[in-house]
């Protein structure tokens, strides 16, 4: 490869994507909210004993293409930080009452996504985190970036 072709690859970007599925538990519920309140806005998701969900996460980072590695990052690390966040964390879990952090926030995909989001960014390399993407149904898909 000629210089100039190799500075040129040198700059090019790739989006990867790891899929990752867990299920848990939860119920919409909110702590500024009456009862009567919970029951109008969230509706049988307000359930006192929750409802479950097999989620589908998206995990997808950005960068630069190494020229040595020939990888924006290691999949096998991508693989571990999913594991470390999403499957420990919260596969199996009842997420209003096992993740401290929805004991204080309405457990709604947005701040599952939020949630995830948060962790993920400590341990991935700065700046590579582009997106989390959960399906909480087949209908149901929010799209966070960190904004």
């Amino acid at each position: 490869m000629s210089g100039n072709q190799e500075e040129h690859a040198a700059d090019r970007v790739a989006y990867i994507t790891r899929v990752q599925s867990f299920s848990a538990c939860h119920r919409l519920h909110s702590l500024h909210l009456s009862d009567e309140e919970n029951k109008r806005v969230f509706g049988k998701c307000n359930n006192p004993n929750g409802h479950g969900h097999n989620y589908k996460v998206e995990v997808t980072v950005r960068g630069r293409i190494d020229t040595v590695t020939g990888m924006v990052m290691n999949l096998a690390d991508l693989k571990q930080s999913i594991e470390d966040v999403i499957m420990t964390q919260l596969d199996h879990k009842h997420l209003d009452r096992d993740v401290p952090y929805f004991a204080r926030v309405v457990s709604t995909t947005e701040n599952l996504a939020v949630y995830i989001w948060d962790n993920m960014v400590k341990v991935l390399p700065p700046n590579l985190l582009h997106q989390i993407k959960i399906h909480e149904t087949d209908n149901n898909v929010v799209v966070y970036r960190g904004e």
